[in-house]
């Protein structure tokens, strides 16, 4: 086995049909993506789900400071990935993958998003307004993963490429992952488009008309008057 690799690694991950991407992307390719779109990534990713590491990766940002590893033009993730560490071994081995809810990294995804250069971040749940905001006016896509699905994401890990800031849990730490079709959804794309919004948007415009179908309910019910005496 290829050092770094997880086994059973490389067995196809993304549903026919998805758009295959190889990493990294040009600026026009994230601008071509749209909302809606499945896509299969190929290449190198770097995940951290790490409250801490985004912080300091943010201040890197802010001060101009080089990363560990060059982001610029990449893909940046909020997945986890336990690595085994077997003694002996060159590089670990990335066990599994999973997404986290990446509206815990409001506060740092702007300055992230226009600091490094980013072309593709993403996780679960979506960013918020200021993030969407830095993504467009950085030319930066988000990519939605299924939530609970470590099963089928962690199908597309071929190999661990470098593990960074290994003062922190296997999670936390700043990883960078080899993958083949990694799937994913354009949830938000560089053109500001959301489906978290338009999800929002139309459940709005239809609270009106539920709370009026749920008032003509509970009038229509029969109503019991006080017990016989």
């Amino acid at each position: 086995m290829t050092p770094g690799a997880t086994p059973g690694a490389g067995v196809p991950a993304a549903p026919a049909g998805a758009t295959p991407l190889r990493l990294p992307l040009s600026a026009p390719d994230v601008r071509a993506l749209a909302v809606g779109d499945t896509v299969a990534l190929s290449g190198e990713i770097t995940i951290s789900i790490g409250l801490p590491t985004h912080r300091r990766m943010a201040e890197h940002a802010a001060a101009g400071r080089a990363l560990p590893v060059d982001l610029r033009g990449g893909a940046f993730f909020h997945l986890s990935a336990y690595l085994d560490e077997a003694a002996g071994a060159p590089l670990p081995r990335a066990l599994y993958m999973n997404p986290s809810t990446s509206t815990r990294y409001n506060e740092w995804m702007p300055t992230l998003v226009r600091g490094l250069g980013l072309r593709l971040v993403g996780g679960k749940g979506g960013l918020d307004a200021a993030s969407a905001q830095a993504l467009r006016e950085a030319g930066c896509a988000y990519l939605s993963f299924l939530g609970g699905g470590c099963p089928l994401l962690s199908r597309a890990i071929e190999s661990v490429v470098a593990s960074h800031w290994t003062e922190y849990i296997s999670q936390f730490r700043l990883t960078t992952l080899r993958v083949r079709d990694l799937p994913a959804t354009v949830a938000i794309d560089a053109h500001g488009r959301s489906l978290y919004a338009d999800l929002h948007d139309a459940a709005a415009q239809r609270l009106p008309q539920v709370l009026q179908e749920l008032h003509a309910r509970r009038e229509a019910a029969p109503r019991f008057g006080p017990p016989p005496a």
